[in-house]
């Protein structure tokens, strides 16, 4: 994976305000994601067989394949949101740290507040200011904080966004109102106001120029030191200078979606071990 260079000593934040922030949302953070023997339908259609996969603590995990192999409905699943696709279902556990989330004593809210989402379209409210969207998640999840520890973690989240210099003296404006990649940034730093143990994140760049697409990665480079990723990406070289772990999924002719290969980037991109994964990294398909 990729390392880029921690954010300029001014942009940091006061260790008091992150600690204030952790107190706040106290609990054990990086974690690992563990999905076992996932089988996913829409209706009768069933789109994942027995897919099985285990995330790493602490390390950006890559969701490669062609269009249409499962690969976003299994990032779904990991957070409960394919649940709420009508006529989906699914079958299997998925694990954060040894606790399936699926488990009927396990409260969806919960689910959602350590397994945080970024999707593919820029998503913030846009009639809101940049401060309400950033702790728009807090209020959805039923948080709730002093004011002055509410503008710290906006501060925070920003901050670890990479957006907070670009915005900290329009924190009143419209959310709507940033560049798409701003806005991109904007909703990492929502997902990151309830302190998400894990990252999910569909896409977060295909709608971006390789500017944004840059910041975007450099951003991920410096939150993988405090939660768990987990991304989807059409892109190659992307998927080789951000992750540290690869899954290939493959639908083949009118088949489920499945894992053929899963590994460090490095092996999966230099010495795989399935013909298909190297004919797909090399762009051969797909």
């Amino acid at each position: 994976m990729t390392s880029y260079p921690p954010p300029p000593e001014e942009d940091r934040l006061p260790a008091a305000v992150a600690a204030d922030h952790t107190m706040m949302l106290d609990g054990p953070r990086l974690a690992e994601l563990e999905a076992r023997e996932i089988t996913a339908w829409f209706g009768d259609h069933m789109v994942l067989d027995r897919v099985s996969l285990t995330m790493p603590a602490g390390q950006v995990t890559s969701l490669i394949g062609p269009s249409g192999c499962g690969k976003s409905t299994f990032l779904r699943i990991l957070n409960r949101m394919h649940q709420l696709i009508p006529a989906a279902a699914m079958a299997g556990e998925v694990l954060l740290d040894g606790v399936d989330i699926y488990n009927p004593s396990q409260r969806l809210t919960q689910a959602r507040r350590d397994i945080g989402m970024v999707f593919q379209k820029p998503n913030p409210f846009p009639a809101m200011s940049i401060y309400d969207n950033v702790v728009a998640g807090l209020k959805l999840t039923g948080i709730k904080i002093r004011r002055d520890v509410k503008d710290a973690v906006v501060q925070e989240c920003l901050t670890k966004a990479g957006l907070w210099r670009e915005v900290r003296d329009r924190l009143r404006q419209p959310g709507g109102a940033l560049s798409g990649g701003q806005q991109q940034r904007l909703c990492i730093a929502r997902s990151l106001a309830v302190r998400p143990r894990v990252l999910l994140m569909d896409e977060p760049c295909s709608a971006l120029d390789p500017t944004s697409t840059r910041v975007i990665e450099e951003t991920m480079a410096e939150l993988v030191r405090e939660v768990t990723i987990v991304i989807v990406t059409h892109n190659m070289q992307q998927a080789r200078r951000v992750s540290d772990q690869c899954a290939f999924f493959l639908a083949e002719q009118g088949k489920p979606g499945y894992i053929v290969e899963y590994g460090p980037t490095d092996a999966m991109f230099e010495a795989p071990q399935d013909p298909r994964t190297y004919d797909y990294v090399q762009g051969r398909f797909g």
